[in-house]
């Protein structure tokens, strides 16, 4: 019997119904939220867990030459990924995926911080192109790292050695400096974009869209039952360059071994037939992931193996630059009757010049000038001139500003002016500058695919055209990015100062002009050579090793010798002597020449308004034949034809017929 001291009060009673019933309530507001309010979250949730989404990656569109052979192709291969729509600690499974599959726990944990930010449904690519046994790793730990997934990725496969490199350009994971630029603001961190070269300028081209599938998948990550789901994926366009591979092997062997540029291209359309560079890199090094020591090398080196130099070396032209002089001078009433005495050097402004030749070129008038590359002739046709008339013809033939080539970072040169001092160095012009500018030292500095479309300019008679990779007519419908290159710009040139100019270029191959070794019996090459300097003549003989100062030889040479139908353009680095950068060139027109004889006949509409219709671009005419800017014509009625290719060395009227197709 317990005691009245022993009995519960009815005070603690109470207080004990009010706690359980309190608890009764917490217990059921959390069941009616899990159960009502937040139901949907849950749901989701659960349904996260259950069903994944995967996504299906597009392959970029193969690259091609213009006569539609494989450039760049692809090859498939897996990836790594780690999804990220469970609950796990990634980071404390960091150390058992870095080892199976060869990376630094570290790198791991840095990848996992750096797409934090991204939606988790988004995976993360944690290595491209893994090997079988990292794949049998995947698969023997599906129960210990559910959150490890593999892909099928189609890589690219470049030409190996370099080929093409600087051109094409390479593929790689987008940073986050690109994802603040315009172009690349639709993509996510983890994507695969152009990086450079042809890869980067048509990448929305190239890059295809990618798929999805929603799988269903245990709670080990592995797949149950058919997909959900599915979205194909979407292959990115394929795209034909006007490269062609058979004259960019000519080229790349022309220059195997040195360091410069090589860029040929049809002066008629603008479309580049071939482009080196020297030194290159292997873009397959990127097609994954270049390593961290592997992009320092690369970045280090001296010699700028990244660098494309046909359109971002920034050089002085040297003596090239005299044909852009002589065109000035002739459209100004000065050139064609200026005649000089070279003693081997003249003074002006109280300093005196040296000719490269210290002996001297004697009596000497415009043709012998270009085509002996008369140093003394040049200077006192500059002081003439003055820099504002050179600048004015310099800019207009495109130097000293971007060709608008479709490739990225192109670069713009320099052609100095009065204005350009002032607004560069708050500096006025002294005349002395002008004398080195005409002979292409000084401040001058361009590229070579400058170079190349000024002098091209001029062999057509003053038409411009804008250098370009892609044919605008193989590109996707709404494409503006490169709708420019179809533009052409008319430069005012007498045709008699262009007759005269182009036969004295005619005459640089033969044995009075300046590189005589480059010439190709039976090809018709008007050509200009150059040498420009480092350093002054005076500064290079203070060194040791002057080799490593050796003057760059240029080069830039066309077939036939008007109207032509192609021209290359070659900057030879430390070649001293642009008769050797001349003997590159003629390896890349005789290639180019060689292939077209081998060409079977094809019939061309060729009608022109004076009734003459031009059969044969590439051959020296026989003897008796009429020969007009290097071409064979012949006189016809005023009426359309179609004329066929005549074969090596010689024409036929047999295949002229009218344009209905009738023989006659």
């Amino acid at each position: 019997m317990f005691g009245r001291d022993d009995k519960v009060s009815e005070f603690r009673l109470t207080a004990a119904q009010y706690i359980i019933l309190a608890i009764f309530l917490v217990l059921a507001y959390g069941l009616w939220k899990l159960q009502v309010m937040e139901s949907g979250y849950y749901a989701s949730a659960a349904e996260k867990n259950r069903i994944r989404n995967v996504p299906i990656l597009a392959p970029r569109g193969k690259i091609l030459d213009r006569e539609g052979r494989i450039i760049v192709d692809n090859y498939p291969s897996f990836s790594a990924l780690l999804l990220r729509d469970s609950a796990r600690d990634f980071n404390a499974d960091a150390d058992l995926i870095a080892q199976g599959l060869h990376l630094d726990a570290t790198e791991v944990r840095a990848r996992i911080r750096h797409f934090a930010a991204m939606p988790q449904y988004q995976p993360i690519f944690l290595k491209e192109d893994i090997t079988p046994d990292e794949q049998a790793f995947i698969e023997a730990h599906r129960n210990e790292l559910p959150e490890l997934d593999t892909i099928r990725a189609d890589r690219r496969l470049y030409p190996r050695n370099g080929f093409l490199a600087h051109l094409i350009g390479y593929v790689g994971e987008v940073t986050e400096d690109m994802l603040n630029q315009p172009q690349f603001e639709l993509y996510n961190p983890g994507d695969v974009v152009g990086v450079s070269g042809v890869e980067r300028q048509y990448n929305t081209a190239l890059m295809g869209k990618n798929g999805a599938r929603r799988e269903v998948v245990n709670s080990h990550g592995r797949e149950v039952g058919e997909p959900l789901a599915q979205t194909d994926a979407i292959p990115g366009k394929q795209l034909k360059l006007t490269i062609d591979i058979d004259l960019q092997i000519a080229a790349e062997e022309a220059l195997e071994g040195k360091n410069g540029a090589i860029v040929a291209m049809d002066p008629k359309t603008g479309e580049i037939l071939a482009m080196v560079s020297r030194p290159t890199f292997d873009p397959n090094d990127f097609a994954v992931r270049v390593s961290r020591d592997e992009w320092n090398k690369l970045v280090n080196d001296p010699d700028k193996p990244l660098l494309n130099k046909a359109i971002q070396a920034q050089l002085a032209p040297g003596s090239t630059f005299k044909i852009i002089m002589a065109t000035a001078g002739w459209q100004e009433g000065i050139a064609q009757t200026l005649h000089v005495n070279c003693t081997g050097s003249a003074e002006f402004y109280g300093r005196r010049f040296g000719c490269w030749v210290k002996g001297g070129h004697g009596s000497v008038t415009l043709e012998k000038a270009i085509y002996q590359s008369c140093d003394v002739f040049f200077y006192t046709l500059a002081e003439k001139l003055g820099i504002e008339r050179i600048a004015k013809y310099a800019t207009a033939l495109g130097l000293g500003q971007k060709t608008g080539i479709d490739l990225p970072n192109e670069v713009s040169g320099v052609m100095p002016s009065e204005e350009w001092k002032i607004r560069n160095f708050k500096q006025k012009w002294f005349a002395g500058e002008t004398i080195s500018v005409g002979i292409g030292q000084g401040a001058v500095a361009i590229t070579p695919v400058q170079l190349m479309r000024a002098v091209g300019a001029i062999s057509m008679g003053g038409r411009m055209v804008v250098p370009h990779v892609v044919d605008p007519e193989e590109l996707p419908k709404g494409y503006v990015e490169t709708s420019h290159v179809t533009e052409t710009k008319s430069i005012p040139i007498d045709p008699e100062g262009w007759t005269f100019i182009t036969d004295a270029m005619s005459r640089v191959l033969l044995p009075e002009g300046t590189a005589p070794s480059a010439h190709i019996p039976g090809i018709d090459i008007a050509g200009k050579t150059g040498s420009a300097q480092i350093v002054s003549l005076a500064t290079r003989a203070k060194f040791k090793n002057a080799a490593d100062l050796a003057q760059n030889g240029w080069f830039v040479g066309f077939t036939p010798r008007r109207n032509p139908d192609v021209i290359v353009c070659v900057l030879f680095e430390g070649g001293e002597h642009g008769k050797l950068a001349a003997r590159l060139a003629t390896q890349v027109l005789k290639a180019y020449v060689d292939k077209q004889r081998r060409l079977p006949p094809k019939m061309v509409e060729k009608t022109k308004s004076d009734g003459k219709v031009d059969i044969g671009a590439l051959w020296t005419a026989p003897g008796g034949d009429k020969l007009e800017g290097g071409r064979f014509v012949i006189d016809l009625p005023k009426k359309p034809l179609v004329a066929a290719a005549a074969a090596p060395g010689m024409f036929s009227t047999q295949y002229l017929v009218p344009s209905n197709g009738k023989k006659q």
